[in-house]
């Protein structure tokens, strides 16, 4: 007995040592990064601070001198690979490698992979992907650890061509059946079977190094307009939106969502008016006051219908970071937006989002990237098949 209680006690006092010491190191590695992170700001232009604001995209699958230039000269933030970028297989991981290597600082290398027909990896011309099924599929079996093998598969096919950040999962909620924009990209009709399989299927994606991104707060279910053209609106009051389209966005939040996406969508019971969300301080301040995420906040697209046919390019980017976003996703005018925001935002504003970019990037952003044996392997297509009954 007193050899036993000997042994136990031993175990306790190695599991104190070890904890503490995890713990030490984590502080640590936080510490270290604050400090760099300090010295980083002290040492950037003005332009470099507004180009970690940005994520641009680009025409091409390859780079050109020009395009070397500028990624040097004002660092923009990240890029988000579209159909131009992704042809074959070694000269799309050779963009993405280029993009990186360019950079003063961590690149975020996005995509939209979701799933059903928005899968952007399956325009590789020369190489097979696995064919990830709609959200709504896993909705409707609801079984919480085979979305995570689905967030698994897509994150490991995403890596073999350097992808760290996929704008997925959407968490908004299929509750309009005229809504052609959203659909069957939405788990569910059902907001409690949306937040549960979207935290699973992030976690599926994080815990295999690729960053989720939560969309599209405050909810684009309830819409019957593409936001890619015109502005949605949705004539709901605030205690309604609580009610249904908030509930998944807050069980994200509780499940340490590290981004959101905010989308152009018009809540004028809010706001009073038509102002889109992502350039709105009244919803966004929902979003960081009541909702208490502390987190990311990313806009949709800069260049979609929703905002060009209502504002200027320069009132989208000051009113956006004005609102309270962190990072502009594809302005329409890419790098050459620097200059349209950098007499108009207080440097002082810029830098308040610049640290929490820099503070997410050298905490989470990974790239191990993974060879090209991962794209449709058997073990990703056997994940697959399962959704189906097979």
């Amino acid at each position: 007995m007193k050899m036993l209680l000997s042994r136990f006690l031993v175990v306790i006092t190695l599991f104190s040592l070890f904890g503490c010491t995890n713990v030490k190191k984590e502080r640590k590695i936080k510490k270290d990064n604050k400090d760099k992170i300090d010295e980083i700001i002290n040492n950037m232009t003005l332009e470099e601070k507004i180009g970690q604001l940005l994520i641009i995209d680009y025409d091409s699958d390859k780079l050109t001198k020009n395009m070397i230039d500028k990624i040097k000269t004002t660092s923009p933030s990240g890029f988000i690979l579209l159909k131009n970028n992704i042809t074959t297989y070694e000269k799309t991981k050779k963009l993405v490698s280029d993009m990186k290597s360019n950079s003063k600082y961590p690149m975020i290398i996005s995509i939209d992979e979701e799933g059903g027909n928005v899968q952007r990896l399956k325009n590789l011309s020369d190489r097979e992907v696995t064919d990830i099924p709609f959200m709504n599929d896993l909705g409707v079996i609801n079984d919480d650890k085979l979305t995570y093998e689905i967030g698994r598969v897509i994150a490991e096919e995403l890596r073999t061509i350097g992808v760290n950040l996929d704008f997925a999962p959407d968490i908004d909620i299929y509750s309009n059946v005229n809504n052609k924009v959203i659909g069957k990209r939405s788990f569910s009709s059902d907001p409690y079977v949306v937040a549960t399989q979207g935290i699973n299927l992030s976690k599926g994606l994080l815990d295999h190094k690729v960053l989720p991104v939560f969309k599209h707060f405050p909810g684009h279910g309830d819409t019957d307009v593409d936001s890619h053209n015109h502005l949605p609106i949705i004539n709901k009051s605030i205690d309604e939106l609580k009610s249904l389209e908030f509930i998944p966005f807050i069980e994200a939040v509780k499940s340490d969502a590290k981004m959101i996406m905010v989308g152009h969508i018009a809540i004028p019971s809010v706001t009073g008016d038509l102002t889109p969300s992502s350039l709105s301080k009244k919803v966004i301040d929902i979003l960081k006051e009541d909702i208490k995420f502390d987190g990311l906040i990313v806009t949709d697209a800069l260049n979609m219908g929703a905002l060009t046919e209502n504002y200027s390019n320069e009132e989208i980017y000051v009113k956006a970071l004005e609102a309270g976003c962190d990072l502009l996703l594809m302005p329409k005018d890419g790098i050459d937006t620097i200059d349209l925001i950098k007499d108009k935002v207080s440097e002082e504003r810029i830098d308040k989002s610049l640290k929490k970019i820099l503070k997410y990037k050298y905490d989470y952003l990974n790239d191990n990237t993974l060879d090209s044996s991962y794209l449709a392997s058997d073990e990703h297509k056997k994940i697959v098949s399962k959704v189906y009954g097979n």
